[in-house]
């Protein structure tokens, strides 16, 4: 794998495709700014080199349509700020303006283009809006794994005009790097954790890691399709009626691989979809009508902090409940301690996808895990065995 720590960058000027697709507030303050934190690495290696930086990213969804709430003149005192070197701005990312304010650049400094997906050439992977992305650097870095999954003109065409000048950034690398672990070159037993609400998001990955892996633990709302796949009764918890085959299938084929998969064996039911509604702990397949399964309950949680602590490796993608309200969070608490714990004592922990992510911040366990993921979908196709466009243009 080719990375920036292959290239000396002295009097180089980087183009890099950063993901600083951040949330802003009201004011077009940034809120969370995870992502410009970690491709600082990145950064700070090339200008140490004596190179500059041409910083290329989305944010939001313009439609290819200029839209100045979503410019990304609202982060640069941001990314200045976290990077420690004041950032210059142009109004453009292809053009003159772009190709002068890249001219201009001086080894030390670092300069953020306009919003990518102002431009609908961008998301429909256009050459010609490649090739005048191209003309702004001498070597290409791409440190986006949040959009490594899309043929976008910035992540995957503009590779080609690159020849032998294309690499990752040190972001980017330790995230194929950390999924690879967990797949292919994982330290025994191996567990990974599944939650969220539907099987069906997560068919891909599980087919995908079926004999890779010694434990699956399934939790959140999917959990149901898999009781009511094996005749439980569920009350009105979710369930996708239409996968109740594949969920025996699924449990079929994992026996048949030597994955041992691992439902919960109670829940705390509540008689609305509310934080005060009335609760109940019982058995996850003895759900009474007019109740709904919005949490894992305290045996079960004992039993996956049982496996967890006997695991090496640890993949955690999707909560065990409805977290966001406090008295449904209990069992994504309890999993994060586990996992922590177990990490504590050596295991190898990969947390992704949105909603843990989410969990893992909102609990603070970001430090005590081996590594968060920046990139819920480009993450999930990975473990799903798919070919990222992104990382695909780089490697060949």
């Amino acid at each position: 794998m080719i990375t920036i720590k292959d290239f000396n960058f002295k009097d180089k000027k980087a183009l890099i495709r950063v993901d600083f697709n951040v949330p802003l507030n009201d004011d077009f303050q940034v809120t969370d700014p995870t992502r410009i934190t970690a491709a600082k690495p990145t950064i700070t290696k090339i200008l140490e080199d004596g190179g500059s930086c041409v910083l290329m990213s989305h944010l939001g969804r313009p439609k290819g349509m200029v839209d100045p709430k979503l410019s990304l003149s609202h982060i640069v005192q941001s990314v200045s700020d976290i990077l420690g070197v004041k950032v210059k701005f142009v109004e453009d990312c292809i053009g003159e303006k772009a190709i002068e304010a890249s001219n201009n650049l001086k080894p030390g400094e670092v300069l953020l283009l306009e919003n990518l997906r102002f431009y609908k050439e961008e998301a429909a992977g256009d050459k010609e809006f490649a090739k005048k992305l191209a003309q702004l650097g001498d070597i290409y870095v791409n440190d986006a794994f949040g959009t490594a999954h899309r043929a976008h003109a910035s992540t995957a065409i503009i590779a080609q005009f690159f020849e032998n000048k294309k690499c990752f950034g040190l972001l980017l690398a330790t995230e194929i790097e950390s999924i690879e672990k967990v797949l292919n070159d994982s330290e025994k037993p191996v567990t990974a954790i599944l939650g969220g609400a539907k099987v069906s998001s997560k068919i891909g990955i599980i087919k995908n890691i079926l004999g890779k892996v010694d434990h699956i633990i399934i939790g959140g709302g999917m959990t149901f399709t898999f009781i009511k796949a094996q005749g439980g009764s569920i009350g009105d918890s979710l369930v996708e009626d239409d996968k109740l085959n594949l969920a025996i299938e699924i449990l079929n084929e994992a026996k048949s691989k030597g994955t041992k998969i691992h439902l919960p064996i109670d829940a705390i039911v509540a008689d609305a979809f509310d934080n005060s509604a009335n609760t109940q702990v019982v058995p996850i397949d003895q759900i009474p009508t007019g109740w709904m399964g919005l949490d894992v309950g305290p045996k079960t949680n004992v039993g996956f902090s049982f496996i967890i602590a006997q695991s090496k490796t640890i993949l955690w993608n999707g909560p065990l409940g409805v977290f966001e309200m406090k008295n449904f969070a209990k069992g994504t608490i309890e999993l994060g301690n586990a996992i922590a714990d177990a990490t504590a004592e050596g295991a190898f922990s990969l947390v992704g996808g949105g909603d843990s992510v989410a969990a893992v911040k909102q609990f603070s366990f970001e430090h005590k895990v081996s590594y968060v993921s920046t990139g819920g979908g480009a993450m999930l196709e990975m473990l799903e065995g798919k070919t990222l466009p992104g990382i695909d243009a780089i490697m060949n």
